[in-house]
């Protein structure tokens, strides 16, 4: 399918569904009447009209197309005052308005920025949304408000291990979630290995979760798509936030560029471990490093009623080192540029250019005895987004992007006294484009349906080497590329359907299913994202992975939307799925995909979820039980084994209790099987050194895992200039000590005996928080 084809094909979509089009529009913003910042899936419907109603975009942006007449229009956002607004609608109206925060008792406390039935209305399965408001008085690990650890409580969703921010969704792998910050991948969402993650709460405004039913203008991932907005700022006055903790701190600026037209903010945070280093009178202490830092930047501007500008950028970077001979420095580097313009009170177009840069450096030694290691990956992307509101049961959304991709594998530099040469491995590069359109189609006002396709292409590029192998891995052949020609090619659709059937306004049963294309593959021997993954490019004998998903959902409401509980069952099905070969060469190996094997992989579950929204007592219970599985020609004889990050049971329960106006208790359990794991199975000895022997793969199970948070918030004190709270935390209140690593050594008593010998990572960690605004 090339360009002029497709846009034939939206063409003639348009014209369908506009044919027969009401004549007259209602558009515009809606926003926080407190700071300015856009509402986003705010709600507006037509009191007249049962049913008819649309849901702003990401920007806050809606538009209604009514038949001529006089309605009473109704603005919603859960947490905010409702607005309705007489409208004469005789012409083409824009209303821009903005919500006020309503005031809340402490039996109408919410922790939820959606409207109250949007689970049951919205044709939205699979999918979670976070307003970090929400989370700001749940435990914390370190004293740090982390997106992605809330996001781990969701079922279906899974932490990679203890303290860790990897995460894993419906049986896929860590490289196939694809995590964007305004709009930029990143590829390491990580600090210190992976206990913190890149995402500054007090920076962050939300994030968005698609476990399935993913929406066509996302792709690249074949199981999850985590959407990360920045604030934009305050557009009304300025403000400083902050927070002093145990491990870290961090301060946000905010405020005007020219009042309720630009804004803009900044945040940044840094750890201190290093500075506590530096005291110490031991020199392999005060001469080693352990920090990290980041920042955040935003900036926008309304050029005019129709244009509106926005900049945002995200650095951070990692140092970790050992008495100056042993470093390892990693970081991330986004940016994005985007500008909504409104063509006219139907169509709405956001324009986005954006830069990804994600690097690491690894070392030992000094001076001419220094080796070290570095690899880079640099994106380089365009994307056009078209929103087009053709009527009141047709929103029509289309667009394409294309992604210039650079990745450097490795490179080995090394001192004279190494006996060591350099190395350089050949740089890749490729080019990973998509074409997308989709119809939000309101069939009647019990049935809603969105369906799309998406066209998603790879072109490797030179200047490149393609290597040919036998069924032995052994290289049989080369063939050389020039700078920029074509290389390999793939290409192929994927069709995405969801469908919400409302059953009464308490229940809806919800279908979802979509199919992905993965041309960029994470390949990794740790249970977490590690700075050292290696990533590769589909390629002459890396097949791009597929993933086809199918989802069914039932959910219902209880006491006016105060308990949310839901029910889903998913089946995925995976294809080229990569894994290594036993004893595998993974760094700087030029023909490291002849150690790769391929073969497929299969996930099902069954995810349950009880939430309360309402009241002093809030909070949400969520079980999971899934199984994931992969199958290789190569590996157990062909037989089906238990994927590393398959769990069959998982359960989190997250509690908030209002004591007080300023006084708030909240606490987190989290319960899950054993990952799977490769032990050994015996042990032989040559010349008299013994070397374990292992027989299958992920045959064994670690033990299985449980903890408990407690955190108290207490609100000192709040003005309408002053604001301030102290965060107390504990993570692992009982002090159960879980299974990090499992070695297996000699016995000291009898050698000929082996032992099993346990490590856990933390016994109880105590963080204290004090927070401020002004």
């Amino acid at each position: 399918m090339n360009i002029n084809s497709f846009l034939l094909i939206i063409l003639l979509l348009i014209s369908s569904i506009s044919f027969g089009q009401t004549k007259y529009t209602l558009s515009g913003q809606i926003k926080d009447g407190s700071n300015g910042e856009d509402l986003p899936f705010a709600t507006v419907t037509v009191k007249e009209l049962k049913g008819v109603g649309v849901t702003a975009n990401t920007y806050g942006y809606y538009s209604l197309s009514l038949p001529q007449g006089n309605y009473t229009v109704i603005y919603k956002y859960i947490g905010y005052e409702v607005i309705e607004k007489s409208i004469v609608l005789d012409k083409n109206v824009t209303l821009s308005l903005e919500l006020s925060p309503a005031s809340q008792s402490l039996e109408e406390v919410v922790v939820t920025a959606e409207r109250e039935d949007r689970n049951i209305t919205a044709n939205e399965g699979s999918v979670t949304r976070i307003d970090t408001k929400a989370i700001k008085e749940l435990p914390t690990f370190g004293g740090e408000v982390d997106i992605i650890k809330v996001m781990q409580t969701q079922p279906g969703v899974k932490t990679s291990g203890e303290g860790g921010s990897g995460f894993y969704v419906r049986g896929g792998g860590l490289d196939q979630n694809l995590v964007l910050l305004d709009e930029a991948p990143v590829y390491n969402p990580s600090h210190l290995l992976g206990f913190f993650s890149v995402f500054n709460g007090d920076a962050i405004k939300g994030a968005t979760m698609y476990k399935g039913g993913m929406m066509p203008e996302y792709g690249g991932r074949t199981s999850s798509v985590l959407d990360i907005r920045m604030k934009d700022g305050n557009a009304k006055e300025h403000t400083v936030a902050g927070g002093i903790g145990t491990i870290a701190s961090r301060l946000t600026v905010e405020g005007p560029i020219v009042k309720d037209k630009g804004s803009f903010m900044i945040s940044g945070r840094r750890t201190y471990a290093d500075l506590f280093l530096g005291l110490s009178n031991d020199p392999s202490f005060s001469n080693s490093s352990l920090y990290f830092y980041d920042l955040n930047l935003k900036a926008n501007y309304r050029i005019s009623e129709k244009d509106r500008i926005f900049i945002s950028g995200y650095f951070g970077q990692d140092k970790l080192g050992v008495d100056g001979s042993i470093n390892m420095n990693y970081g991330n580097g986004t940016g994005t540029v985007r500008w909504n313009h409104v063509f006219n009170s139907k169509l709405f177009s956001n324009t986005s250019f954006i830069i990804s840069n994600y690097s690491y450096e690894f070392g030992f030694g000094s001076g001419e005895d220094r080796i070290g290691l570095e690899s880079v990956i640099k994106d380089l992307n365009f994307k056009q987004d078209f929103s087009y509101y053709a009527s009141t049961k047709h929103t029509l959304k289309f667009g394409f992007n294309a992604i210039n991709h650079t990745i450097e594998p490795g490179n080995l530099s090394a001192g004279a006294n190494t006996g060591v040469n350099p190395k350089n491995s050949e740089q890749k590069y490729g080019i990973e484009g998509a074409f997308y359109i989709q119809d939000e189609f309101k069939v009647s006002n019990r049935l809603s349906i969105n369906y799309g396709l998406r066209y998603s292409l790879f072109q490797g590029l030179g200047t490149g080497t393609e290597y040919y192998y036998n069924d032995k891995g052994e290289v049989i052949g080369a063939k050389k590329y020039g700078d920029g020609e074509q290389m390999q090619y793939y290409g192929g659709l994927e069709p995405r359907l969801s469908a919400n059937y409302i059953i009464n306004t308490k229940s809806s049963v919800k279908l979802g299913y979509n199919k992905n294309y993965q041309y960029l593959h994470m390949l990794s021997n740790s249970t977490s994202s590690s700075p050292t993954d290696t990533w590769i490019m589909s390629s002459n004998n890396v097949k791009p992975q597929e993933a086809e998903q199918i989802s069914l959902g039932y959910f219902r409401n209880f006491k006016d939307n105060a308990f949310e509980t839901s029910v889903e069952a998913y089946y995925k099905d995976m294809q080229n799925v990569i894994d290594y070969k036993t004893g595998a060469n993974v760094f700087l190996n030029e023909q490291l995909e002849g150690d790769l094997v391929y073969g497929k992989g299969r996930a099902y579950g069954l995810e349950f979820m009880v939430k309360k929204n309402k009241g002093r007592l809030t909070g949400w219970l969520g079980y999971t039980l899934a199984r994931s599985e992969k199958q290789f020609d190569e590996i157990n004889n062909g037989q089906w084994f238990a994927a590393r990050q398959d769990r069959i049971h998982d359960i989190n329960l997250v509690a908030i209790y209002k004591l007080s106006p300023k006084v708030t208790l909240s606490g987190n359990f989290v319960y899950y099987t054993g990952d799977a794991v490769t032990f050994p199975s015996g042990r032989y000895e040559v010349d008299g050194k013994v070397v374990p022997y292992y027989t299958e793969r992920n045959g064994y199970r670690m033990p299985d895992y449980h903890r408990l948070d407690l955190a108290l918030t207490w609100i000192r004190k709040k003005t309408d200039k002053f604001e301030s709270s102290w965060n107390f935390s504990l993570y692992n209140v009982y002090g159960r000590e879980n299974a990090y690593t499992i070695s297996f050594e000699p016995n000291e008593e009898d050698p000929n005996k082996t032992e099993a010998v346990q490590v856990a990572l933390f016994k109880w960690v105590p963080s204290v928080t004090y927070n401020f605004k002004f």
